[in-house]
């Protein structure tokens, strides 16, 4: 969203970028890192750790600031909101209970993917993943399969301007890092409807994804089914987890 120049407030945007410094790489930082992370001064950077901290959205021991659990009224207020999430939740927990495995539902976001929605497994326990699988997760959308079919759904121009100047950072020996081979198998991933990522984001996880599309026709998520290990074959995992997620698809489309 584009507004005029008089209605931008720069101090929420400070503020709200601070709070976007705080990732699982860097859980806790002091206004030095903030301040790097942010694009800030460090005076500026501590003025909002110390106000974040003061309205309670930040815990401190007088050096590092972390996040304290009143952030979570923001995705709490989203999910109990956002009609995504709790229209393809039953969907989710059905998938899950039919095969055992896991299911989640992803939006795009800038240069990442977060999921909005997620069932747990009925099998074994799922393995706790480096980047984390839980709701609000963000992941890079260059290296997941759920971001190339949401990059698919972008007109070639709109993916010319996503992949301009773009750092495709590599996180396994197998991570796509060069712009013109992302954009050949997000092209191919167009054609075929879905994607397969093998150990693209994580050693050990292969993922299938699917548009979510809604009545008009526009993709509005992606639903994919993450499965650690290399249990399936390709072709294993296509013949029978496939179909599941584009029946899901098609019993979602009226929802969304």
């Amino acid at each position: 969203m584009t507004i005029a120049r008089a209605d931008f407030i720069e101090g929420i945007a400070k503020g709200m970028a601070v709070l976007e410094s705080f990732d699982t790489e860097r859980q806790r930082l002091n206004a030095t890192l903030a301040a790097a992370r942010a694009g800030l001064t460090r005076a500026a950077a501590r003025r909002h750790l110390l106000t974040l901290a003061h309205l309670g959205y930040l815990e401190t021991d007088g050096s590092y600031f972390w996040m304290a659990p009143k952030v979570l009224r923001f995705s709490g207020s989203y999910l109990a909101s956002s009609r995504l999430p709790r229209a393809l939740q039953p969907t989710l927990n059905r998938l899950a209970a039919q095969t055992g495995e896991s299911f989640s539902a992803v939006v795009l976001d800038g240069e990442e993917v977060v999921i909005v929605a997620r069932s747990g497994s009925y099998g074994t326990p799922t393995r706790v993943l480096a980047y984390g699988l839980h709701l609000g997760a963000r992941l890079p959308a260059h290296a997941t399969s759920t971001g190339r079919v949401l990059l698919a759904a972008m007109a070639p121009t709109q993916l010319t301007q996503w992949l301009k100047g773009r750092h495709l950072a590599r996180l396994t020996p197998q991570t796509l890092t060069q712009a013109r081979a992302l954009r050949q198998r997000i092209v191919q991933v167009r054609k075929d409807d879905y994607c397969f990522a093998s150990e693209e984001h994580e050693l050990g996880v292969q993922a299938l994804a699917v548009p979510l599309r809604g009545m008009q026709g526009h993709t509005v998520a992606a639903l994919n089914v993450v499965l650690s290990g290399t249990r399936y074959q390709e072709e294993t995992l296509q013949r029978e987890m496939l179909p599941l997620l584009f029946e899901a698809a098609r019993e979602v489309r009226s929802l969304l």
